[in-house]
């Protein structure tokens, strides 16, 4: 995994640890309104043996984590070491993100998988946007092998155990994870929070604060 801090000053005592998706890095959140929050980005789950203890959370006061999409399934895999956040928030995904009733249909991540070229990454990524087209302030500079390697590493996870979450965002037009499988999955593990968006819905909030259900 890779890391960014989108926020960090040393008198800030509240962190948000965000999981972001795939494909993705900083961008899509860059235009959030850090308010008093540190906020550190993961992304890049080509290799998920990652060290939290490389950063020091105990200076915190409150800790929140927040997760995205493939973000909310490899999150789960530290469940021990983000035990005691104060608060847990999954937006578009779920701790089974490739399951046909809880997640994305199998047959569609595996054909994305074999199928992944140029046409269809791009067609994948607009297809998380209101109106199918990349926002242009959003940059994906990543390699396409880079990827694929990311999509097989997700896929051949094993989670033995789900990390339980406090609310749940699920936007009301997801094409990535479709909505009724979030509803499926949430209905009774969360407070659930439905949005009028499509899969990306970080342009409906101005700052991290307004994401804390």
């Amino acid at each position: 995994m890779q890391y960014f801090w989108l926020n960090k000053k040393n008198e800030n005592k509240k962190l948000i640890l965000f999981f972001n998706g795939w494909a993705m890095n900083e961008t899509p959140v860059k235009h959030l309104d850090c308010e008093g929050f540190d906020v550190l980005v993961l992304f890049d789950y080509r290799n998920i043996d990652f060290n939290l203890s490389q950063f020091d959370f105990s200076k915190y006061d409150e800790k929140y984590l927040i997760c995205w999409s493939m973000g909310v399934y490899v999150a789960s895999l530290f469940k021990k070491e983000l035990s005691d956040f104060n608060k847990k928030i999954a937006i578009n995904g779920t701790t089974k993100i490739i399951d046909d009733n809880f997640g994305i249909p199998k047959k569609i991540y595996k054909v994305t998988v074999k199928l992944l070229n140029e046409d269809s990454c791009d067609k994948f990524i607009k297809n998380m946007f209101d109106n199918g087209k990349l926002n242009p302030n959003i940059t994906i500079t990543r390699s396409l092998e880079e990827l694929k390697e990311e999509l097989i590493s997700i896929q051949n996870i094993e989670l033995l155990d789900e990390m339980k979450f406090d609310c749940a965002y699920i936007s009301s037009n997801d094409r990535i994870v479709p909505t009724k499988n979030q509803i499926a999955y949430w209905s009774d593990r969360a407070k659930i929070k439905e949005i009028n968006s499509t899969h990306c819905p970080f342009e409906k909030f101005k700052s991290w604060l307004e994401l804390l259900c």
